[in-house]
């Protein structure tokens, strides 16, 4: 029997070349964790998709849903990179030892915002730099190379440095049922029947679809 859909499993989905790759086949890191179909497209190096999440070196995790696309560099700070903010100086002295490591304790607790976690079906641009904590909704568009300070809602559209928001894709109800339909979490076999439908924009039509 035919496979419906292309292989989440295969690194390398488009048999013609090979700067597409499905993000999860080339994951080590435990604390990024990646949905099926979603993939990375780079000319120079796609298996290298985790050396752009940067500072990966604290409890926090990089989560992305199914179906996203990732462009070309984009890149993950994670909270690693965040430094003390209530002293005077937020030079990190006691990494470097030589003494200065007796003040190991006031780098405990340093600022976090959590996971960043990036939903289903989110296009994030060229070059694009995703700050610590970045919840990016579901459906969501990220300009290319925009700056992401703060949370992105659902089937919006946002870019710049930092980035605001520039449209709404749909209206607050259309995206209510978008996001109850939740087509990304349908078998695959009847996300390949109604493939149409998801690239088109008759909503109702993807509600009644079977």
């Amino acid at each position: 029997m035919e496979q419906l859909g292309p292989d989440p499993n295969r690194p390398y989905p488009m048999a013609d070349q090979r700067r597409v790759v499905f993000i999860k086949n080339f994951v080590k890191s435990p604390k990024i964790i990646v949905g099926d179909y979603s993939y990375y497209d780079d000319p120079v190096d796609p298996e290298g998709f985790e050396r752009n999440v940067l500072y990966n070196y604290e409890s926090d995790r990089l989560i992305i849903g199914k179906f996203c696309a990732i462009a070309t560099g984009v890149k993950f700070i994670m909270n690693g990179a965040n430094h003390k903010l209530d002293g005077i100086s937020t030079y990190p002295f006691p990494i470097f030892g030589h003494g200065w490591e007796t003040a190991m304790d006031k780098l405990i607790d340093l600022p976090s915002r959590g996971d960043t976690m990036i939903g289903n079906d989110v296009w994030i641009g060229y070059e694009s730099l995703i700050m610590p904590g970045v919840k990016i909704g579901d459906g969501a568009i990220v300009a290319a190379r925009s700056v992401v300070v703060k949370d992105v809602p659902a089937y919006t559209i946002v870019g710049g440095n930092p980035a605001g928001i520039i449209k709404q894709r749909f209206s607050d109800a259309e995206i209510a049922q978008l996001l109850m339909i939740r087509w990304w979490d349908w078998e695959i076999d009847k996300i390949t029947r109604n493939i149409n439908l998801i690239m088109e924009g008759d909503i109702e039509a993807l509600h009644n679809a079977s």
